[in-house]
């Protein structure tokens, strides 16, 4: 093995083997953006060319476990949102008036629009897609002279509210991946030179749309990289300059915590066009700044309930489901501009640690806020424990309004970023699970690569090519942050790699049709202390953080009695059809851990389990792998006068309780979930 250093990324080369056509693997920490792809759609000149290009909507066809949660939200509360929220009514709508004048017309429709079109695109559905396009049809068709459109809100005279239109941007742009609708070019370039004529003064002024700038400029560079005209970079700067101002190094211009999980990207987008490192190092200043004060817990978020508060930073806080939809969003777009596998990495602990658990187990409702630790979630008022005053824990599908509609997005957006395409024609493998990608690649040549695994519950990840003829591309696999020795074999034959490699693998060969790529990601026991939050710890394996088994007793409601306050349905829909559920604990969960402090992996035993026949392991009842545990009863540790989960005890713990095994579940298929644990003596 020869080692050689390009720029300051040490490469591992493999000699060439003939029965593996001219292979060569290196690690990499970061891919090259000094080219641009052939065939994607990437940064135009002067923008900053990325490290890693999403692929078309509806390129990752998702197979096993991710496939089956889209079905779920297509059969449950995403696919069927239109006949419960009065925001998606026909009748008196905003967004289907040319002046956009309606009694209903705000952000819920485009929310709910980016995530539900997208899906019926990836799984094909007729029914969905139909429907998308009457709204899409809608918002194409009624565009005013002056080059706005959408629901005409002013926050002050003059000043009109752009927020609303910035996610239908984005479902804009999707449809034209998917349909190619010359409309959207059109519409989109006349709106964005009226934004431009708008003075400064009357520009992004209201709260959220200052706060979400980034996303309106995400959409400029995406119709500059088609059309190339030069006044979307003015309008870039005068978005980026109006935009309320992430790059603080010690504070945050607000501490709301969908806006923390969206916003914080902004300066690392404007990098793009400024091309300052300055801007990068803001991005990632901001996502290091609110975890230091408010994320010292498992699951990638941080606590913030409705705003982060001083003071209140136990795993018991929360976080929004629109919060968990909108980290996993700036994580992928963050990896395409840095090219660096940390995003991937907290992309998928959001998604595996903590999404799933804010749905019902079939997804037909969800509740507004999910917690590290939870141990109810009901419709009681849990002021000021959490900073939200009203049912806001509550399973409900005629409830949470934003979160209601924005959910879609989740689970389909991580599946489009799972593969995305390299400046140097290749392909890389960003999330793992079951599925195929098509996609060009090398000279042109359009190939399909099938994934096929179990993971996150299981190491092994193989791939297998099919191509019309031989072509040679490089294909980058990334190595997760947590795994030390991957191990990598094609056709069968093994592949050295360097000890603890990290960042990705890229092979370099002439692929032939039928070709094998298998690679497995060795999963271990680990334990983290989180120091500044009581000496608590979360115990890993692989990806997936484990929670203390509680039994979830399922407590039907009424949808409509134990809504939030601003909640607001159509007529006819119908509660008894989609009820809501209080979860109440059924077991014992004050619980602390024994640990061995010299080997605190060796304290836990891991159970496996067959795969679910439902395709669905983000249950307690399903899950594939459990932790067995023994810890002891903290008698002095109980529910505290808010309602919740008292705040964790310091650890070590002393208490007279006897020892006792404990179970452990995957934290995203619990419900209700002690995720931090104090540790005993």
């Amino acid at each position: 093995m020869k080692r050689t250093l390009i720029g300051s990324t040490l490469l591992f080369l493999m000699a060439a083997s003939p029965q593996l056509h001219a292979q060569k693997a290196e690690i990499v920490q970061r891919t090259a953006n000094t080219g641009s792809n052939s065939f994607y759609l990437t940064n135009r000149s002067p923008l900053q060319k990325e490290h890693f290009t999403r692929l078309p909507v509806a390129s990752v066809s998702p197979k096993g476990w991710v496939r089956k949660a889209l079905e779920m939200q297509r059969d449950g509360l995403a696919g069927n949102l239109g006949e419960i929220s009065i925001w998606l009514s026909k009748k008196d709508n905003a967004w289907l008036s040319k002046e956009g004048k309606g009694k209903y017309g705000w952000e819920e429709l485009p929310y709910w629009l980016k995530g539900y079109a997208d899906i019926g695109y990836v799984l094909h559905d007729d029914h969905m897609i139909k429907e998308a396009k009457f709204w899409l049809d809608a918002v194409l068709n009624n565009q005013r002279d002056n080059g706005d459109f959408g629901p005409a809100v002013e926050k002050g005279e003059g000043k009109r509210d752009l927020w609303t239109n910035m996610p239908m941007l984005w479902c804009l742009q999707s449809y034209y991946e998917y349909s190619k609708d010359p409309r959207v070019i059109q519409v989109m370039t006349k709106y964005f030179k009226w934004q431009l004529s708008i003075p400064d003064d009357k520009f992004l002024e209201d709260y959220w749309e200052k706060s979400r700038g980034g996303d309106n400029l995400y959409s400029v560079y995406w119709l500059y990289n088609l059309t190339g005209d030069k006044f979307l970079l003015d309008l870039a700067t005068k978005i980026d300059k109006n935009t309320s101002d992430w790059r603080q190094p010690d504070n945050l211009p607000n501490w709301h915590n969908v806006n923390v999980a969206e916003c914080f990207r902004e300066p690392a987008q404007y990098y793009l066009q400024s091309g300052s490192t300055a801007d990068i190092n803001a991005t990632y200043n901001d996502f290091r700044m609110v975890r230091t004060k408010y994320g010292q817990v498992p699951g990638g978020m941080f606590g913030a309930d409705e705003n982060a508060r001083e003071g209140y930073d136990d795993p018991r806080q929360a976080v929004e489901t629109c919060g968990l939809v909108e980290q996993i969003t700036s994580d992928n777009m963050l990896l395409g501009i840095t090219g660096d596998p940390f995003w991937a990495d907290n992309a998928e602990d959001v998604a595996f640690n903590i999404f799933s658990a804010a749905f019902t187990p079939d997804y037909r409702a969800l509740r507004y806020l999910t917690a590290p630790n939870m141990v109810v979630s009901d419709s009681k008022n849990h002021a000021p424990g959490i900073a939200n005053e009203g049912p806001f824990l509550m399973m409900n599908p005629f409830s949470s309004r934003c979160c209601q509609h924005n959910h879609s997005a989740g689970w389909v957006y991580y599946s489009e970023y799972s593969w995305m395409a390299t400046p140097d024609n290749g392909l890389a493998a960003q999330l793992y699970f079951e599925n195929e990608v098509h996609a060009k690649v090398g000279n042109g040549t359009e190939v399909t690569l099938s994934q096929q695994t179990k993971y996150p519950f299981n190491d092994q990840v193989a791939f297998t090519l099919n191509t019309p003829k031989a072509v040679t591309f490089p294909l980058y696999l990334r190595i997760p942050a947590w795994c030390k020795n991957p191990a990598l074999r094609i056709n069968g034959k093994a592949i050295t790699l360097a000890s603890n490699a990290s960042g990705y693998i890229r092979i370099s060969n002439n692929w032939k049709n039928g070709d094998k790529i298998s690679l497995q990601l060795p999963m271990d026991l680990s334990v983290r202390k989180w120091e500044r939050n009581k000496n608590s710890i979360s115990v890993n394996y692989g990806p997936l953080t484990y929670s203390l088994l509680i039994k979830e007793n399922y407590i039907q409601q009424d949808s409509k009695k134990t809504a939030i306050g601003d909640s607001h349905w159509q007529e006819n829909a119908d509660p008894e059809k989609w009820p809501s559920f209080e979860i109440q604990p059924g077991s014992d969960w004050n619980y602390g851990l024994l640990i061995d402090e010299k080997n605190p992996a060796s304290s836990f035993k891991v159970v496996k389990k067959e795969w679910p026949v439902n395709n669905d392991p983000f249950t307690n009842a399903t899950a594939p792998i459990m932790i067995k545990a023994r810890g002891k009863k903290i008698t002095t540790w109980g529910i505290d006068q808010y309602g919740l989960a008292g705040i964790l005890p310091q650890s070590p713990v002393k208490t007279a309780e006897p020892a006792t095994e404990l179970t452990l579940v995957p934290m995203g298929g619990a419900r209700l979930r002690i995720s931090s644990f104090p540790v005993v003596e």
